[in-house]
């Protein structure tokens, strides 16, 4: 995992209160968002990570279908932020 994709995963830890998530065994391509996520997050924290994002590297997704996309995985979100700051 770069150091962006680390950071990042670590900035959605804080932002969605997940306290027992071991970061180590998160990988990159691993779901971000849904009911096959690690992290076990849901819409309602996808919300809380993309206002993040935006708040924390300037970067806005615009509708539900580009977020729908940036946020299936650490990689891709980074990837999305590189792209668009």
């Amino acid at each position: 995992m770069d150091p962006l994709q680390q950071e990042l995963l670590e900035l959605i830890c804080i932002t969605c209160n997940l306290h027992d998530v071991d970061l180590a065994s998160i990988g990159p391509d691993d779901p971000l968002i849904g009911p096959d996520s690690p992290l076990g997050t849901d819409s309602l924290d996808a919300l809380e990570i993309a206002v993040t994002v935006q708040k924390e590297y300037g970067v806005r997704m615009d509708s539900e279908n580009t977020s729908r996309v940036v946020l299936q995985s650490v990689a891709r979100l980074a990837d999305y932020i590189k792209e668009n700051r």
